[in-house]
């Protein structure tokens, strides 16, 4: 049977390959390739004998276990569409991603059940329920769901599964910073190259051109990677299956929230190699671990520590130089909607959130209304975009994919939310979102760059920048910020250390103290509930 660039196609040419090696691990669980092989094609089964087929939406909605790849995999052995739903979502939530994925099936942990009892109604075609054991005492019964250990011991462990394609689809829901859940549809080979570095990420031969080829890029030596991010994330999603793919063991975190000794713990335990964060929310937590704890953990096995996804501060990145000063440090770029888009080395400092390379691939597009898009000219904003590998669309939203994929000189590119401006050696630096860009007397002003600016100051654990109503400048710049427990600010002591590395237009204007800034739980910041929290003046501080 023939091959494809087919996710699962994919898989199992590692996995015959290097059936023997560790592929997962995550907490007391641990399973070979061989086993998450077997597992998975036990739970295609099932699934297909409970009528799920190409093309249909499964739920997984699960914190990090084993059994989140295993449904992965399962899905797409029998070119179903996995669709993450984040279980720190509420029931409005629920309702709307159980509504607009079009959910036949669902795989979740017991403690779940309450909730989808809630709005289960609101998926007519939802018909199978399996649930991962948690502990919890939630009523299976109330939902008809099987349990997944029973459901998928009496099934086959073969794999005799129809010819797949390089189109099926993988649907990545994202909320971004606003609105509801958006579902990003991936082909299966555009999100291989786009996002997994088509099979090339760890050998010297760049990404591969016939699926075969796969096997000949596993090394000799597999490396250990640990991502912290949730696997309903994508940038621990994308991780996992680039470790996955090059013959690596993927290790994951089997804890609820992010405590610094506990990660250390576990990268000691494994001899991780390579760490895999979300931004300034997971390295503040990890970086205060090791200042707390000097020489408590062995961690010379680590050689690599990078970030996708968030903010990923200069200054948290030279705090890790610091006890790691032969670890390579990177910040990569991208969205759910763009896979990688490529990332910063640390040699431009100062200038907005990073630079990365431009290509035939990457670009800036002027997006302004009422003109056609074009390619910036160098030293002009515009907005970060890629060609080549990228998404079909939006599920369900046709006006959100018209106003994201645009035809530009007959090719279609996918506008990202960031700005950007081309410089004059053809690089590409990106600033921020535009939709959260301060506008203060005419001066333009990205949120990402001020809150890498505060994070400089030593007494500043979190920080969330968002625009506020002004009578002169229409805006100003607004600082919702958490501190060290023996620290105290002022907002004239923080206006000071600002200008140090920012203008001083940039620099807030008013400051606001809070317990914990509010993120997401894939550690992205949560800019409406900062900006409730400015307006409200309940914790303002002059």
């Amino acid at each position: 049977m023939k091959k494809h660039f087919n996710l699962a196609d994919l898989f199992e040419i590692v996995a015959d390959k290097v059936p023997a090696r560790d592929a997962l691990v995550c907490g007391e669980q641990r399973a070979t390739f061989a086993e998450l092989e077997s597992r998975a094609n036990r739970l295609a089964h099932y699934l297909a004998s409970r009528g799920v087929g190409a093309g249909d939406h499964v739920g997984l909605y699960l914190y990090n276990c084993n059994e989140y790849l295993e449904g992965m995999l399962a899905c797409f052995k029998i070119r179903a569409v996995p669709i993450n739903v984040n279980y720190r979502y509420v029931e409005e939530e629920l309702l709307y991603i159980f509504d607009n994925a079009d959910l036949v099936a669902c795989i979740h942990n017991r403690e779940f059940i309450p909730y989808i009892a809630q709005v289960r109604d609101s998926a007519p075609d939802l018909h199978t329920f399996v649930y991962v054991e948690d502990g919890s005492d939630a009523d299976a019964a109330s939902i008809g769901a099987a349990a997944y250990e029973e459901a998928i011991a009496p099934c086959s462990d073969q794999r005799d599964f129809a010819e797949r394609a390089d189109d099926d689809l993988f649907i990545l829901y994202t909320g971004g910073t606003t609105g509801m859940p958006k579902g990003v549809m991936w082909p299966h080979k555009a999100v291989f190259y786009a996002a997994m570095g088509g099979g090339g990420w760890f050998h010297p031969d760049g990404a591969i051109t016939r699926p075969e080829q796969i096997a000949e890029r596993i090394g000799d030596f597999p490396i250990i990677g640990m991502a912290l991010a949730p696997l309903m994330h994508g940038a621990c999603w994308w991780y996992a299956c680039i470790q996955l793919l090059a013959g690596n063991t993927v290790v994951l975190s089997p804890y609820r929230s992010l405590v610094g000794e506990q990660i250390w713990d576990i990268v000691e335990k494994e001899k991780v190699n390579a760490i895999s964060i979300v931004g300034d929310a997971m390295a503040i937590p990890l970086l205060d671990a090791l200042d707390a704890n000097p020489g408590r953990w062995d961690l010379s096995s680590v050689f690599n520590v990078g970030s996708g996804g968030a903010v990923f501060s200069e200054s948290k990145q030279e705090a890790f130089k610091q006890h790691f000063p032969n670890v390579f440090i990177t910040n990569s770029f991208g969205s759910s909607e763009s896979g990688s888009m490529g990332m910063d080395g640390g040699g431009k400092k100062g200038q907005g959130l990073g630079n990365v390379t431009k290509s035939e691939f990457m670009s800036v597009i002027a997006d302004v209304e009422g003109e056609p898009h074009r390619h910036v000219e160098r030293g002009e904003m515009g907005i970060f975009a890629r060609s080549g590998h990228i998404p079909t669309g939006y599920y369900n939203d046709a006006e959100k994919t018209a106003k994201t994929i645009v035809e530009v000189d007959g090719k279609p590119w996918l506008l990202l939310g960031d700005e950007a401006r081309l410089e004059e050696d053809d690089t590409i630096t990106v600033f921020g979102r535009g939709s959260n860009c301060i506008n203060s007397g005419g001066e333009k002003i990205f949120p990402e760059e001020v809150e890498q600016a505060l994070k400089a100051n030593p007494d500043i654990f979190d920080c969330l920048v968002v625009a506020t109503p002004d009578e002169r400048f229409g805006n100003k710049v607004t600082a919702v910020v958490s501190v060290r427990d023996d620290a105290t600010l002022d907002l004239e002591t923080v206006q000071a250390d600002a200008r140090k590395h920012i203008a001083g237009y940039k620099v807030p204007r008013e400051l606001h103290i809070v317990d914990e800034v509010p993120r997401a739980p894939s550690g992205k910041p949560a800019y409406p509930q900062a900006l409730a929290i400015a307006l409200s003046g309940a914790h303002r501080v002059d």
